[in-house]
């Protein structure tokens, strides 16, 4: 794993950046900062998303599985300032037609094996809702 170093560079904005792998990322506070780069709170969620998407994605590779489009949109719930924090995370999970109703399991559990999915505080509850372009079957 790369070490990541964050810096704040001014004015509520602070950029990431992996060295070894030269790419960074700016972020800034959506209530104070002026909102144009992602907040922290947009990061985890795509953290979320992508750890989920990633974990699908192995198994699916393994098994031929093209999930090319799937997509993961991911809502935070959190409580109002001064104390912020998160009590949900509600996931929906929008899957390419032609999955296969006997590979749908497989890749649903691999999606619940992302490692920052399980690094949530157990008192948030979150939820994940897959769903298919042909329905459920």
């Amino acid at each position: 794993m790369t070490a990541l170093t964050t810096v704040y560079d001014d004015q509520q904005h602070c950029t990431a950046t992996a060295a070894l792998k030269g790419k960074s990322v700016a972020m800034d506070c959506p209530y104070t900062g002026k909102g144009e780069e992602l907040s922290p709170g947009e990061l985890l969620e795509s953290a979320l998303a992508g750890c989920m998407l990633l974990s699908m994605g192995a198994i699916a590779r393994r098994s031929g599985i093209d999930l090319t489009d799937t997509a993961i949109d991911v809502e935070l719930v959190g409580t109002p300032p001064p104390r912020i924090g998160y009590t949900a995370v509600n996931a929906v999970v929008r899957m390419p037609a032609g999955i296969e109703p006997a590979d749908r399991g497989k890749l649903e559990r691999a999606s619940d094996a992302c490692p920052i999915k399980h690094s949530l505080d157990p008192a948030i509850n979150v939820s994940v809702v897959f769903e298919y372009p042909e329905g459920r079957q």
